[in-house]
């Protein structure tokens, strides 16, 4: 919890010193943020995991590099995460959003994260969409699995999971459900379990 927050604290100020203010000013800022949240629907306890969550994935794409923050929008309301932006290559893509899933609180992540000039032509795009698209009707129709908390990426046959998983169970049906779809070369999980034990 202590590391946590130091983190938390870390990534306040280097936000803070990116955005040109200082650490003064946007612990002033936080403050009326706090004052917002109270007044929200989410209610105050809710806005402050909200807020957590904000500043623990800022962190992780500043430690990731400068130009990933600089490049991405985060929204985050009740544990639902928005990422939206234009980014390089489909590496950064990728991690962006396993970034994303990894606070403890979040609930589902939206990617609408593009890459630009993607590359691998019309063919390739059209199967890793297909791939993707029928991955998350399978996951959807299925009752033993809670298919909101996972986000999926096709690239190149290879199926991406991320997300939290409710249960190993529930995992492998995600896995046994990727692999077992036409086309797909490999599946990598980078899923976590809710109990907080790495999913690999």
């Amino acid at each position: 919890m202590k590391s946590s927050v130091k983190r938390a604290g870390a990534a306040l100020a280097a936000l803070a010193l990116l955005a040109g203010c200082s650490v003064e000013g946007a612990a002033i800022g936080g403050a009326a943020g706090v004052g917002i949240m109270a007044s929200q629907e989410r209610g105050f306890s809710q806005g402050i995991s909200d807020q957590a969550i904000r500043i623990e994935i800022n962190d992780g794409w500043l430690q990731y590099s400068e130009e990933m923050y600089r490049l991405l929008s985060l929204q985050v309301q009740e544990g639902r995460v928005l990422v939206s932006g234009v980014v390089p290559t489909q590496e950064m893509r990728l991690e962006a959003i396993r970034v994303a899933w990894m606070p403890d609180g979040v609930k589902e992540v939206i990617n609408e994260v593009r890459v630009e000039g993607e590359s691998g032509g019309v063919d390739t795009f059209a199967v890793d969409t297909w791939i993707s698209t029928e991955l998350k009707a399978k996951l959807i129709f299925d009752a033993e699995v809670s298919s909101i908390n996972y986000s999926i990426e096709t690239v190149h046959a290879v199926v991406y999971l991320m997300g939290v998983a409710q249960s190993p169970v529930e995992l492998n049906r995600v896995i046994e459900h990727a692999r077992n779809i036409a086309y797909v070369e490999r599946v990598v999980s980078y899923v976590r379990l809710n109990e907080g034990e790495p999913s690999a």
